[in-house]
């Protein structure tokens, strides 16, 4: 017997996206009684609400705007035995999608499921294929060995030491404390009752927090499915990458300023971040990467490669030099769009 599910979407001028991703859910090989859709808006002024209704989703105000205040609003009102967090850019690639991704629910030790890459489309912006090459929207992620999406670079989803068992069509992990990967962005489902028990659901819910909670309980088994998701992350505008890089580190370092962030990101061995700013100052390497890439899988997007780490070297490095002299604070979202 299926599972039902709840697919939670935060919103905020997002028409440019919104309508490719409902109309992506709405054609599923899955029962349409057994799926609610559930819209948290923070105040769109474009066509999203528009959007939205023509598919009949569930929406609910979010007035803290951000992307994870509406996942908190939408979470707690799933009334679904799993909940499906899915970002308006996201594109379910195939039909039978949410039939994979439910699929590791029938074992019972099973929490979570996620994705294990990003869907590379020939046809997508530049950043976006450069991004689904990689298997992360932040670069700085490589260097780290902290990523949650299959990287053609390296030939793994992470690099991380995970305890695998491979289960056919999905891997079984066992996560343990300070080994967690950045799990629980586009496209990862969970079962609702951990929201209840484990994870407590304030005002903000940080995706990739979850786990990092539940860890603490102990051993948590988690699935990565063999299957991609779309993420039209910036096309191939420069200018919104930088945006969202801003965005990410300015979040960041506000939320952890008031101690509302679980994930332990402060367990990051320091080498590997000189290595990274190492690499952008004597930029060889970094092409290096790019032609390492491109020669696994031709396409001229790897030479975005050096661009995007320098970018967010000097976001990431000038927000925290800001943030050290009392400057950081949450950005602001009034004018935000996808």
């Amino acid at each position: 017997m299926l599972p039902s599910v709840s697919i939670v979407i935060p919103t905020l001028n997002s028409e440019r996206v919104l309508d490719q991703c409902l109309h992506s859910i709405s054609k599923q090989n899955y029962p349409n009684h057994l799926v609610e859709i559930i819209v948290a808006d923070g105040g769109s002024r474009d066509s999203t609400l528009e959007i939205a209704n023509k598919y009949r989703a569930k929406i609910f105000q979010n007035p803290l705007k951000t992307g994870e205040a509406g996942k908190a609003v939408g979470v707690k009102q799933a009334v679904s035995e799993l909940v499906a967090l899915i970002d308006s850019d996201n594109i379910l690639p195939s039909e039978d999608w949410l039939l994979k991704m439910v699929k590791p629910f029938e074992d019972s030790e099973v929490v979570g499921s996620e994705p294990w890459e990003f869907t590379y489309r020939k046809g997508d912006g530049f950043i976006d294929r450069y991004c689904a090459l990689l298997g992360m929207n932040d670069p700085i992620c490589l260097f780290l060995g902290n990523y949650d999406k299959k990287s053609v670079l390296t030939g793994r989803w992470t690099d991380l030491p995970v305890q695998e068992e491979d289960q056919g069509d999905w891997i079984k992990l066992t996560l343990l404390p300070n080994k967690i990967p950045t799990i629980g962005a586009n496209g990862t489902l969970f079962r609702r009752k951990i929201f209840n028990d484990s994870v407590l659901v304030n005002d903000y819910f940080f995706d990739i927090d979850i786990l990092a909670c539940l860890v603490d309980e102990g051993p948590v088994k988690f699935a990565k499915v063999k299957v991609g998701i779309v993420h039209l992350f910036c096309g191939s505008n420069v200018k919104q990458f930088i945006r969202k890089q801003r965005r990410r580190i300015k979040d960041y370092l506000y939320y952890m300023g008031l101690g509302v962030r679980k994930y332990p990101w402060k367990t990051t061995h320091s080498t590997k971040l000189v290595k990274f700013v190492f690499f952008c100052l004597t930029v060889l390497p970094l092409w290096v990467q790019a032609l390492k890439g491109f020669f696994k899988k031709p396409d001229l997007a790897w030479f975005f490669h050096p661009l995007a780490c320098w970018l967010t070297l000097w976001e990431y490095g000038w927000r925290t030099v800001s943030s050290s002299c009392g400057k950081s604070g949450k950005l602001e979202r009034t004018f935000w769009k996808q």
